[in-house]
């Protein structure tokens, strides 16, 4: 699409929220905020509350708009992208870049100031693994570049317990654990929805290289895997009963729409398996945020 004056004059603040995936960032930042309420059974600063997330948030933001600078040809193929805002030219390039580069800094600076030099360093880390290595490299090379990629994705939680404790702790590893068996499933659902469009845009995406019953396949064993995974939180002593009894409901839903998907027994199932993946996420840490303050008035 050619991009003219008379276009960017049109781009609005809403153009640069558009560029921050406002709706991946709230879930990242859920599962920051978790992991911060998680890491501590005293009350977490609100200081830490407010600066470590919009410090997380402000990075994040930063890596979803390099996101849509480096696959702006790809969005303008896909029929689910092709409104984005550099696709239309309301954003151009340069000024995309730009506005990513603040956000980074931004970020950076707020992290390190009100933070700590750890968290920054790692949401900077994220920030990189998901802008450089998985969009510029692991999404044209391999369609295991969600399972590779998907650790970057998976850093919030870790991001927000560091932000209290300053350290890295194996129940955080937990978390963030969690996430990464959760993203192949949560994506591979998605991308059998739109194996049509990621064909024509050449990336190799597991449907596309390997066929869609393979990819149920491995949509429906993932899922396995993240229900056994999302147990580890009990089995750890990290949470108590009320998180087991919502981790097995939410994961038992989750393996019916997988074994729907598997079997074709739902017209919609991809994308349905894909919406519910997200509501999963978010009840599940939302559950765990339940079971843990239970367990701290229980103790208190």
């Amino acid at each position: 699409m050619r991009i003219t004056t008379e276009s960017l004059s049109t781009s609005s603040w809403h153009d640069y929220l558009e560029l921050c995936k406002p709706r991946v960032v709230a879930l990242m930042l859920l599962t920051s905020l978790v992991g911060m309420l998680l890491a501590s059974h005293e009350p977490v600063s609100w200081q830490i509350l407010l600066f470590g997330n919009l410090g997380i948030g402000l990075l994040a933001g930063a890596g979803a708009a390099i996101n849509h600078i480096v696959d702006r040809k790809i969005d303008s193929i896909m029929a689910r992208t092709q409104n984005r805002p550099l696709v239309t030219g309301k954003v151009d390039t340069p000024q995309a870049l730009a506005f990513a580069l603040c956000l980074a800094v931004a970020g950076m600076v707020v992290l390190v100031w009100q933070v700590n030099v750890l968290t920054a360093w790692l949401t900077l880390a994220s920030l990189l693994g998901y802008a450089v290595v998985y969009t510029l490299f692991l999404k044209r090379l391999t369609p295991q570049n969600i399972v590779i990629g998907g650790l970057a994705g998976a850093m919030p939680p870790l991001l927000g317990w560091t932000s209290v404790t300053g350290q890295v702790d194996p129940h955080a590893l937990l978390l963030v654990l969690i996430i990464f068996a959760w993203t192949p499933p949560h994506f591979w659902a998605l991308a059998i929805h739109r194996r049509k469009e990621y064909a024509q845009a050449d990336i190799p995406m597991l449907p596309v290289t390997h066929g869609v019953a393979y990819t149920k396949l491995h949509v429906l064993l993932y899922t396995l895997i993240l229900f056994a995974v999302s147990l580890l939180p009990f089995i750890t002593e990290m949470s108590g009963l009320i998180y087991l009894i919502g981790a097995v409901l939410l994961g038992g839903r989750f393996l019916y729409w997988a074994i729907a998907l598997m079997f074709d027994r739902h017209r919609h199932a991809p994308v349905k398996t894909f919406k519910y993946s997200i509501t999963y996420l978010m009840l599940l840490f939302v559950v765990l945020l339940a079971d843990h303050h239970y367990r701290t008035l229980g103790i208190g």
